[in-house]
């Protein structure tokens, strides 16, 4: 059987952080690219801080990432 390849594209927008306590897949907030000066202080301060990914998806992008 060959050996499973990751998925380019997921392996750059996630990063998988297994511990004891469970699994957390976590991405960057999205839409910080450019626009940012018309948002609030608030929105661009959130927009700084990392997301924690559901479990609705979480058994897909561990598919896409076998190795991580």
């Amino acid at each position: 059987m060959p050996k499973m390849k990751t998925h380019k594209a997921t392996a750059k927008r996630f990063v998988i952080k297994r511990s004891k306590s469970g699994t957390k897949i976590i991405k960057r907030m999205d839409g910080q690219d450019h626009f940012n000066s018309r948002e609030s202080g608030k929105i661009k301060r959130n927009k700084r801080s990392d997301v924690v990914m559901s479990n609705a998806n979480r058994k897909t992008i561990e598919r896409a990432m076998p190795n991580s």
